[in-house]
């Protein structure tokens, strides 16, 4: 098996700097000797056979279970180096069968009447809040920000997104708001701060509801924001002037998109406007990565703008404005990724090594994509009538200014209680 693995590594890498260490023992140089020093071991040939099989998903698994050991660089710098060398190149007959059994098996999940959307949430977000500590910025935006000017730090890009939204929003004082995945509060309390608007914030994982509660109690926002648990599907409630979402769309499912603008439709005020921002993909992706559905996202899925917009079209909202963001969640991925590496004895101490390696593995291979595959952010904003936005885009960098002036002033956030 190692011969056929090792053909397999010869046709994949072309450029880079590679020695592969096989499970019979064998050191091969692989790549023209260019970019970052990676050494990388198989301890057996059962992993070897697995990767060669089902590379999409066994890859992953075989890095986390300590089978696949990167002994020299890191996780990202092996999956950055088989992107730049395109992973097509290492397709056989039998991998490619796989992966088109993958798709298939997504495809029918996805259009079963079963409603895992609580199940699904709580796989990733319900995990010790201890963990995000480990990672996000301080007011736990688990979600792209927004790196303008480029280079600022963490904390301010994620503070630049919530501006940025803001704006977009045209919020006025009394307004009423709806957050549509509201995760651990730190929107919803922007929102309601800077502007004078009462928001409530929905959400189906226990965790943030708990955390995102307290906060706001903290910052006494109880008569200004509210969190509940609550599937967006079967809200009822009067409409609302606004509704924001932000790192939410990727969890509706492919076949639940146009049920999911319809109900915008209704939740919202007939001069009402809406802000969507989530991931997207230039092509039609048709499935979402096995790996990365079985262990981070169950049930999620990027899709292409094409699949967004007739269903917005059949709900009868207006679109008003599509921003394209196309590398700031590579910034933010590698920020985290950063951080969350530099604390991973205390991440071993939350889970084990395994976890740790698994979390690893997804925050590299998810910069990866953003750097190679054609990912972006997309912020849609929606409305009912035409005269519900404005008819340029000036107001956005007039209403951050005075954002920028509210920010100044601001409360200090306190640390998330954990």
């Amino acid at each position: 098996m190692s011969h056929t693995f090792l053909d397999i590594l010869r046709r994949l890498v072309k450029t880079g700097n590679l020695k592969a260490i096989l499970a019979s023992g064998r050191e091969v140089e692989l790549g023209d000797g260019t970019g970052v020093r990676i050494v990388m071991r198989t301890i057996d040939e059962e992993a070897e056979k697995a990767i060669l099989f089902d590379p999409a998903l066994k890859f992953g698994e075989m890095y986390m279970d300590g089978r696949l050991v990167v002994e020299e660089g890191d996780i990202f710098d092996v999956i950055d180096m088989m992107k730049r060398n395109g992973l097509e190149n290492a397709a056989t007959v039998r991998n490619t069968v796989t992966t088109l059994l993958h798709l298939a098996d997504q495809q029918l999940r996805s259009h079963l009447p079963i409603n895992r959307n609580r199940q699904n949430v709580a796989h990733h977000y319900d995990l010790d809040a201890r963990l995000f500590d480990l990672f996000l910025d301080q007011d736990w935006q688990y979600s792209c920000g927004y790196f303008d000017p480029p280079g600022i730090s963490l904390d301010e890009a994620q503070l630049a997104k919530k501006r940025h939204i803001a704006a977009k929003l045209l919020l006025e004082p009394g307004q009423r708001v709806l957050e549509v995945g509201s995760g651990w509060g730190g929107m919803a309390m922007y929102l309601a701060e800077s502007s004078g608007v009462d928001v409530t914030g929905i959400t189906l994982s226990e965790e943030q509801l708990k955390i995102s509660r307290e906060r706001a109690g903290k910052r006494d926002l109880e008569d200004k924001v509210r969190f509940l648990m609550q599937d967006y599907r079967t809200m009822r409630a009067e409409p609302f002037d606004r509704i924001v979402s932000v790192g939410m769309f990727e969890h509706v499912g492919m076949a639940n998109y146009d049920n999911f603008f319809r109900k915008m439709a209704e939740l919202m005020a007939p001069q009402g406007v809406m802000v969507l921002h989530a991931i997207g993909q230039a092509e039609k992706p048709w499935a979402t990565n096995p790996w990365i559905e079985k262990y981070i996202f169950p049930g999620g899925y990027m899709p292409s703008l094409a699949e967004v917009l007739p269903a917005i079209q059949k709900a009868h909202l207006m679109v008003k404005d599509i921003e394209i963001l196309p590398m700031h969640y590579a910034h933010t991925l590698r920020a985290w990724r950063e951080r969350f590496t530099a604390r991973k004895e205390e991440a071993i101490r939350l889970y084990d090594e395994r976890f740790f390696r698994m979390w690893e593995f997804y925050l590299a291979a998810s910069e990866t994509a953003f750097l190679h595959d054609k990912l972006m952010i997309f912020q849609i904003q929606l409305s009912r009538e035409q005269d519900a936005v404005p008819y340029t885009r000036n107001y956005i960098p007039e209403r951050e200014a005075a954002l920028r002036a509210f920010e100044a002033s601001r409360k200090p956030l306190e640390p998330v209680s954990i």
